[in-house]
């Protein structure tokens, strides 16, 4: 992959009544910080494949019917340290059972179900606020 093409990621979103479900990143790129589950694309996923296999490896939950709901060009952050890489993420919105329980898993140091508001005062990516802020006014 030469520079110049970012690298492929995805990440998916599941809603319970007001709560977003996030994971705390425990590795860059955006770690510390709080999103939604996803990572890096392996050779031949689709974007779809892409997320409901990183929510299952980080949430423990089996997703389905993902959506896909924004898009992102996220330039390398100097955050992140040497070997910064650019990345093209696609987000999906994804159902899954009303009872499925979350698990931290993978690169998830720490998972929760979070309302809007309670995002505000996390660290979280801008795509992570933007989303919320979209969904949010979908639902008002």
């Amino acid at each position: 992959m030469t520079a110049s093409q970012p690298h492929l990621a995805s990440s998916a979103i599941l809603i319970r009544g007001d709560r977003y479900l996030l994971v705390r990143r425990s590795k860059p790129p955006s770690a510390a910080m709080y999103a939604f589950p996803g990572g890096r694309a392996e050779p031949g996923e689709t974007p779809a494949d892409t997320a409901l296999r990183e929510f299952q490896e980080e949430t423990g939950i089996l997703a389905r019917n993902a959506r896909l709901f924004a898009t992102y060009d996220l330039p390398p952050l100097s955050a992140d340290g040497p070997g910064m890489r650019h990345f093209f993420l696609s987000v999906f919105l994804v159902e899954a059972e009303d009872d499925a329980q979350a698990i931290a898993g993978d690169d998830a140091e720490s998972l929760g179900w979070f309302t809007a508001r309670e995002i505000d005062d996390l660290p979280a990516p801008d795509s992570v606020r933007d989303c919320i802020a979209r969904l949010e006014a979908a639902r008002a």
